[in-house]
């Protein structure tokens, strides 16, 4: 009989974790569950209920620092930080839409799954602001890692390794994140008519240049042709985008430079406030995806070698893509319920020189199916499994979520 086990204090959770661990009887891990979606199913004789963890406990908005329970909602803590013109500045996506779960998740649910948005190029993913935490092992024991600020690691880095784990080797129960100010103004330049080649060739020249961009991302006419935005939506072809954000005078210079050095690609155009923020909040939460039932990728590229990939990808069932960070990111639909089409996917990647490609999206009977995560090599493979092996020998926590074993 499944039954959920719900802790309130950290001496709950251990036991119930010791208890799991000594009966060799797997638990599902989840704050909200919004992220069950991602990675493989858990097949889980019961479930570990983490929620009670919630709430801030720690804001210094003049430290830089914010602690929370790991089941605090994401909108929560934006909220907070909203009020005092500050953020989290990984720009974590909100995937709630995109994998059908109801919620914008939990701030453990990010760290948990490394998630973050398109500023990763300038500020770093969500692992490089995550200063600490408090938790319990699979093995029922309480560990602790880093504190409330960056330089204070002594020994191993553990929030590095628990951050992108999936709750496969520690149940979090507090944690702490470095936060940043909110720039006084953003602003997107738009350049109009570029195929991915060209328009990731623009990216790449505003990128190289002394203008700071945080964000860079191409969308084709098809997905286009859907934005929100007048500018974007009725331009009704491919649209490259380079986004700056900082002081007011310094924005309207570095936008002014921009236009200039870009004006060669061709016809460029400028969002301001609003229309910049629904644009990159569309790109960070995959929103063109979101309102069907197709297989949805992320890929992980060199940014060259994304617009070959697109053409050797381009005979795939109603496959639809768009690029991020500048073409390393590659965000692919495509209708292929059964196999995923994840055969084409990794050999294309191989061919182009290498990189990852993880299933975000699909049915549980193909995440069951095929491996979700890019397979790793032999040496890293097995330096994972020596790492599940120190935090949870039984396989309690999360078994299965990221590939056999681990």
């Amino acid at each position: 009989m499944t039954e959920t086990f719900r802790p309130e204090t950290e001496a709950q959770l251990i036991d119930v974790i010791g208890w799991a661990n000594s009966e060799q009887l797997p638990l599902d891990v989840i704050g909200s569950g919004t992220k069950r979606g991602l990675g493989r199913p858990v097949q889980a004789a019961h479930t570990l209920d983490l929620s009670a963890f919630s709430g801030v406990h720690l804001y210094e908005p003049e430290e830089l620092v914010l602690g929370a329970g790991p089941a605090t909602p994401l909108a929560e803590i934006e909220a907070l930080l909203d009020d005092n013109n500050q953020q989290l500045a990984f720009e974590p996506p909100d995937l709630s839409a995109l994998l059908k779960a109801g919620s914008s998740g939990t701030i453990g649910g990010v760290i948990a799954c490394n998630l973050a948005g398109p500023r990763r190029i300038k500020d770093g993913a969500a692992r490089d602001h995550f200063l600490g935490f408090d938790a319990v092992s699979g093995r029922g024991m309480a560990v602790k890692s880093g504190g409330r600020v960056m330089k204070n690691v002594t020994g191993y880095d553990l929030s590095k390794l628990l951050c992108g784990s999936y709750g496969t080797l520690a149940a979090m129960t507090r944690l702490t994140v470095k936060i940043l100010p909110v720039g006084q103004k953003a602003r997107t330049i738009l350049v109009r008519n570029v195929d991915a080649a060209q328009g990731v060739k623009a990216l790449a020249a505003g990128l190289n240049g002394p203008f700071e961009g945080s964000g860079a991302a191409w969308l084709p006419a098809s997905i286009a042709a859907r934005s929100q935005i007048d500018y974007v939506g009725k331009a009704g072809c491919d649209v490259a985008a380079l986004r700056v954000e900082g002081f007011g005078p310094s924005v309207d210079y570095r936008c002014q430079k921009l236009r200039a050095l870009l004006a060669p690609f061709g016809e460029t155009e400028e969002l301001h406030s609003h229309n910049s923020k629904t644009f990159w909040r569309d790109v960070r939460n995959v929103t063109p995806f979101c309102d069907d039932d197709r297989v949805v990728w992320k890929l992980s590229v060199a940014p060259t070698a994304a617009p070959g990939i697109l053409s050797a990808l381009s005979h795939l069932k109603e496959v639809e893509a768009y690029l991020d960070a500048a073409g390393g990111l590659i965000w692919l639909a495509t209708q292929s319920p059964k196999q995923g089409a994840y055969e084409p996917i990794r050999d294309a990647i191989a061919q182009a020189g290498g990189g990852h490609a993880t299933l975000i999206r699909g049915p549980a009977g193909l995440r069951n199916a095929i491996p979700v995560f890019q397979p790793q090599p032999g040496p890293l493979a097995a330096l994972s499994q020596r790492l599940k092996d120190s935090f949870d020998p039984n396989r309690v926590l999360n078994p299965g979520r990221m590939t056999e074993g681990l």
